[in-house]
């Protein structure tokens, strides 16, 4: 029997993917107790879903911190244990370049909003692993460094709607209908400094027929979803 571990998750939106982990955890096919869930969006639907099973909530509000951002950012603003040029030289989000004062502002924003994150997540200091079950936002080396504390143990997971390495960015399912593909699927893998890049953990894959639609590759890639993520979370919990 795996051990019973402690994840936290994250979502910026309706949270069906929330829904499933639930689910999992109440029929006794994922070993975990979920601790939280915490969003960057105020407005998050999927927030009602974490409620109404007892789960903890928070929202950082991503939008709110960014706007306040654009009118300046002074060093009493960013995290105390923030280095700029040590969190430049990690990341591959954005271009590096000194003079990009573009990836200057991303970097030091997300710092600012990450931050807030982590002080939320510190009364849960018994979590094992961070679930990203629909987050929107991705994350930097900051907040990265501070959940993977021991080298080459990953303790931060995503589902990608696409499978990897094939079509990461923002819309996946998208992309694979558009390219004209003929299998679709979804990816679990663990988060890394660059986008979708981490280690896979586990994949899933459906066929797309001459005759399906945009929104029919999004219905079936979801519901591959609903069973990939819970399977990846028990196979964390089996890896202990």
């Amino acid at each position: 029997m795996a051990k019973k571990i402690n994840i936290g998750t994250l979502i910026s939106g309706g949270g069906t993917n929330l829904q499933a982990i639930i689910d999992a955890c109440a029929h006794g096919q994922i070993d975990a107790t979920i601790l939280f869930t915490g969003s960057d969006n105020p407005g998050a639907k999927g927030m009602d879903r974490a409620r109404k099973a007892g789960i903890d909530t928070f929202v950082v509000d991503y939008s709110r911190i960014i706007s306040a951002c654009k009118q300046g950012i002074s060093d009493a603003d960013l995290p105390r244990d923030f280095d700029l040029a040590e969190t430049l030289s990690k990341q591959k989000l954005v271009s590096n370049d000194a003079a990009n004062g573009q990836a200057h502002f991303f970097i030091k924003s997300r710092a600012i909003a990450e931050r807030q994150l982590l002080d939320q997540m510190a009364a849960y200091d018994d979590m094992d692993l961070l679930v990203l079950a629909g987050f929107m936002r991705v994350l930097t080396p900051y907040f990265i460094d501070r959940i993977n504390t021991e080298p080459g143990q990953f303790r931060i997971m995503n589902i990608h709607p696409a499978l990897l390495p094939a079509f990461p960015g923002t819309d996946g399912y998208g992309d694979t209908f558009r390219y004209g593909c003929k299998v679709g699927g979804c990816t679990v893998h663990f988060i890394d400094y660059g986008e979708d890049t981490g280690p896979i953990i586990g994949q899933k894959a459906f066929e797309i027929s001459d005759r399906d639609t945009l929104d029919d590759v999004k219905r079936n890639g979801l519901e591959k979803e609903w069973e990939l993520y819970p399977a990846c979370i028990q196979k964390f919990a089996e890896s202990l």
